[in-house]
């Protein structure tokens, strides 16, 4: 395909994906985050001190003041390059982490590199390259990954796997073979931490079990009941077929409390990133106190930060409030003591 070409069709998709989340309803459907299904015993002798909790932590070796990542987003357009710096903003007042959307259109065509570049205004943020993980059954190997990494100065690159949205794409990669092995083989060559995420149907105790045989640095759960990428490929599709079917898997996935419970039974150690339909600071607590190390919001970033960076802020400090006060409530004064709480159940069917 001539570049000129493929360059007009990557602009297009890029732009339906940006335009779509933040006008349509892509929220996943008959399916929710599963948090719902826990709550936390509430301790009215907490013994603690509400302007003494540190809700400051540690990931991949980088200080983070909350344990809150912006998750990969957009980028590969002129418009998201402004969307990437606001929130590259964002996340360096606050002390949060942040990653960017797929670089494989700027791998492919370097004009598009601009768009991803935010280390100039966000110096010390624990930033993300980001590339799809089926692009290493495409021509991607050791010397892409290592060019997203370098190309926006990222301390870390995450590999996402999206075939459920792949397969509702009409110019899909659908070939997803042999990736855990090609995994692990990018993770054994670069000297800079891999984490792998999904994007929004969750990670089974099997995909996690080979993650942690891959050797991967961190595993981002991207459990179900948040964006959906079904949804919004449903809402671009011209292919009435994939339009109708994808209708029936509006439901589809593990929802992320039990993708972070999935995960975290098959290793003890493994960092974990909780993303999926996280909403609040109460379903912070609750991811962690399942098992996470942090939490990753996506969709209501890019919606906030559309209407201002102060709008972001307010609600970054609603998500730590939030935090702070189911703390405060079970007697948790650290992060390290709320991972470890005893004082969640799981509600009975």
């Amino acid at each position: 395909m001539p570049v000129a070409k493929d360059r007009k069709q990557n602009s297009i998709r890029k732009e339906e994906h940006l335009l779509i989340s933040l006008n349509e309803d892509v929220e996943a459907k008959k399916i929710s985050n599963g948090f719902e299904k826990y709550r936390f015993i509430h301790q009215a002798l907490s013994g603690i001190d509400l302007e003494e909790i540190d809700v400051s932590t540690t990931f991949l070796g980088k200080k983070l003041s909350l344990p809150l990542m912006i998750s990969p987003l957009v980028g590969g357009i002129e418009k998201t390059a402004k969307i990437n710096r606001g929130l590259a903003k964002v996340a360096q007042l606050k002390g949060i982490a942040m990653g960017i959307g797929s670089q494989r259109t700027a791998i492919e065509d370097s004009i598009n590199a601009k768009s991803y570049k935010v280390r100039d205004i966000a110096e010390d943020i624990l930033l993300f390259a980001n590339l799809g993980a089926v692009q290493l059954n495409y021509g991607f190997g050791i010397k892409q990954c290592k060019k997203a990494v370098e190309m926006i100065g990222a301390d870390a690159l995450v590999l996402h796997l999206n075939l459920l949205q792949e397969a509702f794409q009409a110019e899909g990669n659908y070939n997803f073979k042999g990736l855990a092995e090609k995994i692990k083989h990018i993770c054994s060559n670069l000297e800079f931490p891999v984490l792998v995420r999904e994007v929004g149907f969750g990670i089974s105790k099997e995909a996690a079990k080979k993650l942690i045989e891959a050797k991967v640095s961190a595993i981002d759960v991207g459990g179900a009941g948040g964006t959906s990428w079904v949804e919004v490929e449903r809402h671009r599709s011209k292919d009435r077929l994939l339009k109708k079917v994808a209708e029936s898997f509006n439901g589809w996935g593990i929802p992320t409390a039990d993708s972070i419970c999935m995960t975290r039974s098959v290793s003890k150690t493994i960092p974990i990133v909780a993303s999926g339909g996280i909403r609040t600071g109460l379903d912070v607590a609750k991811a962690i106190a399942l098992g996470a190390d942090i939490a990753g919001i996506a969709l209501p970033m890019l919606k906030n930060i559309k209407i201002s960076p102060k709008s972001c802020i307010d609600y970054i400090d609603e998500i730590k409030m939030g935090l702070k006060i189911a703390m405060f409530g079970i007697g948790a004064a650290n992060i390290k003591e709320l991972k470890e709480t005893r004082h969640m159940i799981k509600e009975k069917k």
